[in-house]
């Protein structure tokens, strides 16, 4: 059982109050005992108003699940449908023009387009990884993937033809990227033969360095005779260094499993060490003991002379847990658990004002802003709620108002529909929406679970309202002025060793108007930088169309006609169940929220609890409409049980499936899909939390 202590009628995990009171409240010089109070009084304001929220999707839910049983078994009409929403009030009015009024936005969000990461922020390890890569190497990008179209590197030291080819590939982005006034990069001689046909590139320059930018993104040629690249280089250049994620989101939720006081600790304690700048993790590799800390600012002589100084790290974003989940580790007054949501929100703007009040070593955001990425929002009045919150935790930490900034993802088919309206909502304070495949359609499967059987989830990839989806969120972006000020985000590009084939798509999330794009790693996030050298999203998004009216949006992805064979279900199945297996037993028996999981071809993609959601509700609506049985079901889990057994064989924590059929982890996979049509929105997190609670209980 957890120590609880009390603070102001509230109890809370005593580890985590002295965490606050000594770590965070002391240095910032506030008064715990008003801090306490003044926290009673807000979750005692917003606790209830989170419970109204979630009844009133619930509400909804069955009223739609009701219209769809009533009407089985009759062609499906969209403008009854439609009329319907906006009946209940799932689809609410429009709002009148408007424009963002967001200030004090930091460039990297604003005015610049480069690469996004996410990162669990359970791990120190990774979340340094990502925090420092701003920067990263593009040689090394090229030599270690299969981005570069030669052969792959020989085992056993260096390969100097792959090197030769992964130099050519460099001096090939400087000539598209960089131009000269005359020649090749590829012929020149030394670094004093560096004459840009625009001059205005060049930046500045170190001793060994030299600075140039191009579409608001820096790269720096190393000259180095010294380094083995470098020696052997007719101009020494020794490597390409290319700034890459401009900003990282520090996830505490799809991508961490947290569950407890103990699990929240450690992710606010990693937050405190990313803000304080004092962030370390020591850890083995080949031999020797290796110790990550946060890279320190990059520093140059521009050309007049004037000292030029960049960041070296990227800048933070925190993702918050949305409205559903609660936690033990504080209990109300009512002995019921916090809502999670409403303790992120306290918790990380309270450490993070360390930074904006100038506690830290480095500094995250020199606009003095912090920012939060607010996921699973349903609808404009959930987004209502989240500015006011955010009202309320600037009041509780003296903040100015709107010091806190607000990332909305548009993952939630009530706030797809209704963006313009939830945009409206936190119009002072938004900075980010963003579009993401997996969440999306988990809701899409969910909200319509009644309709009727769904497509295969590939045939999703090209659903009308998928294409809308897409295309919507960027259009209505970029009508209320999120261009300049804020980023439209497109998201994941989950295959890490897949980065040949990253090079050629990815650049369509520019394409669509995207100022910014996730990728699954700092090696992925230097080589989707090359994107954003090719195009100037900002000049993209002044020719796009308007956004396109709610028709398509709202067309259900049902497989009218759809005559699957007995083969064709069985791999759709197969390929849901192995999936699904192979990210729950990590969760559950690790506690590991995301990682690169085999998928059923053996492909290693990086999943999280989207990928849980949506495998997980196209299985359930499949059983719920008769395509398959509970039999074939059990059948697939038992033989994918084996062939993700095989997959983490070489894993000394692996508990393997099989044989523990009774155990946390597969009781958690029968339970996604067989009590999945009754899951809250389809989410996963309930069920989630429940088995991997059971199983930290031994």
């Amino acid at each position: 059982m957890t120590d609880m202590t009390t603070r102001a009628g509230i109890a809370i995990d005593s580890r985590l109050a002295s965490f606050l009171e000594a770590q965070v409240l002391g240095p910032l010089g506030r008064d715990a005992e008003a801090f306490w109070q003044g926290f009673a009084a807000l979750l005692a304001e917003f606790a209830p108003r989170n419970r109204a929220l979630l009844a009133k999707r619930e509400t909804l839910q069955a009223q739609i699940d009701a219209w769809h049983v009533e009407r089985a078994g009759n062609p499906h009409d969209p403008a009854a449908y439609k009329s319907f929403l906006t009946q209940i009030g799932y689809l609410v009015p429009e709002p009148g023009d408007f424009t963002i009024g967001t200030q004090n936005v930091d460039p990297e969000i604003a005015t610049m387009a480069g690469p996004q990461l996410v990162v669990p922020i359970l791990n120190a390890r990774f979340l340094l990884n990502a925090a420092n890569a701003r920067w990263g190497s593009l040689y090394d990008a090229f030599y270690g993937t299969d981005a570069l179209d030669a052969a792959p590197a020989r085992p056993g030291g260096y390969d100097a033809e792959r090197g030769a080819a992964v130099i050519a590939r460099g001096r090939q982005f400087l000539d598209e990227a960089f131009p000269l006034a005359s020649g090749s990069w590829a012929d020149l001689a030394g670094r004093d033969g560096v004459v840009l046909a625009d001059a205005g590139q060049y930046i500045g320059e170190t001793e060994k360095s030299i600075l140039l930018k191009n579409n608001g993104l820096h790269i720096e040629v190393v000259f180095d005779s010294n380094m083995p690249v470098g020696a052997t280089d007719k101009a020494g250049i020794a490597d390409i260094m290319v700034e890459a994620a401009l900003t990282t989101i520090a996830d505490c939720e799809d991508s961490v499993a947290a569950v407890d006081a103990e699990d929240k600790l450690l992710a606010y304690t990693n937050w405190l060490g990313i803000i304080r700048g004092d962030l370390s993790e020591s850890f083995e590799k080949g031999g020797r003991t290796l110790t990550r800390t946060l890279a320190g600012d990059k520093t140059y002589t521009a050309p007049d002379g004037s000292t030029q100084t960049l960041k070296g790290r990227s800048l933070m974003f925190v993702r918050n847990v949305g409205h559903l989940m609660t936690n033990p580790a504080i209990r109300l007054a009512d002995g019921s658990e916090v809502p999670e949501g409403i303790m992120d929100a306290v918790f990380t703007s309270a450490i993070s004002t360390l930074d904006v009040e100038g506690h830290g070593t480095f500094g995250n955001s020199r606009e003095g802003s912090i920012y939060i990425v607010k996921p699973k929002m349903h609808g404009p009045e959930e987004c209502v709620f989240t500015n006011d919150l955010f009202d309320a935790v600037e009041d509780l930490l003296q903040l100015p108002r709107h010091t806190i900034k607000v990332g909305v993802m548009d993952e939630e088919r009530r706030t797809s529909a209704n963006l313009a309206a939830c945009i409206h909502a936190v119009r002072d304070r938004i900075v980010f929406i963003n579009t993401g495949f997996l969440d999306r359609t988990g809701d899409e499967i969910h909200t319509s679970m009644r309709a009727g059987p769904m497509l295969r989830k590939g045939a999703m990839k090209g659903s009308d309202w998928l294409k809308a989806y897409e295309a919507r969120n960027v259009a209505i972006g970029l009508r209320h002025g999120l261009s300049g000020k804020a980023q439209i985000g497109k998201g994941m590009w989950a295959a890490p060793d897949l980065m040949g084939q990253m090079m050629v798509e990815k650049i369509g999330h520019l394409k669509a108007g995207a100022n910014t794009a996730w990728v699954p790693s700092p090696t992925a996030a230097t080589l989707h930088a090359l994107h954003y050298h090719q195009l100037n999203v900002f000049e993209v998004q002044k020719t796009l169309p308007e956004p396109m009216g709610l028709d398509a949006l709202l067309a259900i992805p049902l497989a009218q006609g759809a005559n699957w064979s007995e083969a064709e279900i069985a791999e759709e199945l197969d390929n849901n169940c192995q999936g699904l297996l192979g990210y729950v037993v990590r969760w559950i028996d690790q506690g590991v929220g995301c990682s690169k999981v085999p998928d059923i071809n053996d492909v290693g993609l990086m999943e999280d609890r989207a990928t849980l959601r949506i495998s997980s509700q196209h299985i359930a609506n499949w059983l719920l409409h008769g395509v398959i049985t509970e039999a074939q079901v059990m059948d697939s889990l038992t033989r994918m049980a084996a062939k993700v057994d095989a997959q983490n064989a070489g894993d000394p924590l692996y508990v393997p499936l099989t044989g523990n059929e009774n155990d946390a982890a597969f009781s958690a996979a029968k339970d996604l899909i067989f009590k999945g049509v009754e899951q809250p929105s389809g989410y996963t997190e309930p069920l989630l939390h429940h088995w991997r609670q059971v199983k930290k209980a031994g």
